[in-house]
């Protein structure tokens, strides 16, 4: 899928906002001058700041899942820097989804390090809420090429990666299918349907739909203004159109094997028995291995039919990472724990605690990452993947255009119609 990465009014944006929150950070170099002080440097400069700083008081935000997690990096930490400092480290339960919105309705009374979303780097950076990570190289070096795109803006580093493992695969069960069946979507509910079984993917997200979107050379995105959305999805032109998709997701639809529902619905109806395959995420893998055990398999997503041919299916990927508040009022020490939170170590502990995967390279590479079936097909499915950058209005027309073709189009209106009407609901201002 081609990519427009225009950041030209996020770049100005990020000019115009950033000076008050630069402008503060120059007086203070201007004040310590004569120590030779310059934040975010690591070196003699940043150690005397840092030995000055004998209370530190800072504000974690993570998951509610992660409070242990956390809590366990939180004690490694103050152990590692013992002596240095007198630490009052708080961990406080944040919605890394709602990070954004949380941080920006007051910055300087927000969380010093913070667990976010990759979607939501551009308007923290725009807002002044991040700034450029001192040591991008090194980190740069550290974590896989597709996390340090997601963390970076214009090419520049302004939040460390913390797991590559927010997108979408197949999940299966062995017992019906083996490792070339789960290739194609056509045998899978072939098989499906010769057992009575069903095969699930949620069509009422957006998410999941551009699975059938993303490799067919139909569009879609963030325009240059960083706020509208370009979209070709209802394309009549190329070698494959828009209408070509909306009937290959008919023809999935009207299989007796597939079934349209939401993850409690996929999760429900492998534990009964009711569903032997489905499109999920990483968040399921345990109690996929619970339910299945040795019967559980997972796959990169399969290739479906459209326009005559096989079309592998794609998959929005995401990331979460670690960002530092520029406004925090002891900005070396949140920058070290928001390192510490995100190093090599701490993301293994996090993928052995919590199963997510990592974005550093040696971690994601350790005999006990590979050896996870959803790792390693999210691992496989990143090929065909891409980062989520679109705008709002991109959810609503595209679940309401799904949800018609989940049902098999009851009403009989014209696909090029809908096709439009969804186009121009993703592309309003």
């Amino acid at each position: 899928m081609s990519k427009k990465s225009g950041m030209f009014l996020v770049i100005i944006l990020m000019a115009a906002v950033l000076y008050g929150c630069a402008g503060a950070r120059e007086e203070d170099k201007i004040a310590d001058s004569d120590t030779g002080l310059q934040k975010g440097n690591k070196n003699i400069g940043e150690e005397e700041t840092l030995q000055k700083d004998k209370d530190v008081e800072l504000v974690v935000w993570g998951a509610e899942e992660d409070e242990a997690l956390l809590q366990q990096i939180i004690e490694s930490f103050e152990e590692e820097y013992k002596g240095q400092a007198n630490f009052n480290i708080t961990y406080a339960a944040q919605s890394e989804a709602g990070c954004k919105d949380a941080l920006m309705a007051d910055l300087e009374a927000g969380a010093d390090v913070f667990a976010f979303a990759d979607d939501q780097l551009n308007a923290l950076v725009a807002a002044g809420a991040l700034e450029p990570i001192e040591d991008a190289d090194q980190i740069k070096s550290e974590n896989m090429p597709g996390a340090v795109e997601a963390a970076s803006v214009a090419d520049v580093l302004y939040a460390y990666p913390l797991t590559a493992d927010n997108g979408y695969f197949l999940y299966y069960n062995k017992r019906y299918f083996n490792e070339e069946d789960v290739k194609t979507f056509d045998r899978i509910l072939q098989i499906a349907a010769q057992n009575q079984k069903k095969v699930t993917m949620d069509w009422s997200s957006a998410w999941y739909v551009y699975a059938f979107f993303g490799n067919t050379g139909l569009e879609v995105g963030l325009n240059d203004d960083g706020i509208t959305n370009y979209c070709t999805w209802n394309g009549t032109d190329g070698e494959i159109k828009g209408v070509d998709v909306a009937n290959a997701m008919l023809s999935i639809a009207g299989s007796p094997a597939f079934l349209s529902t939401e993850e409690s619905g996929f999760l429900a109806g492998i534990q009964d028995g009711s569903v032997i395959a489905g499109i999920s995420g990483v968040w399921n893998a345990v109690a996929m291995n619970d339910t299945l055990g040795e019967n559980y398999g997972a796959a990169k997503l399969p290739t479906y039919t459209c326009a005559n041919r096989q079309i592998q299916m794609t998959s929005f990927s995401g990331y979460k990472l670690i960002g530092v508040n520029a406004y925090s009022k002891q900005y070396e020490w949140a920058s070290r724990l928001a390192e510490w939170i995100s190093n090599e170590e701490n993301q293994q502990l996090r993928f052995e605690m919590r199963g997510q995967g990592p974005a550093n390279t040696n971690a994601a590479a350790s005999a006990s990452v590979q050896d996870s079936p959803a790792i390693t097909a999210l691992m496989e499915q990143s090929e065909f993947s891409c980062l989520q950058r679109i705008s709002g209005s991109f959810w609503d027309p595209v679940s309401t255009f799904a949800t018609n073709m989940a049902a098999g189009n009851p009403g009989g209106k014209n696909l090029q119609e809908q096709l439009d009407t969804m186009v121009e609901g993703i592309t309003a201002p």
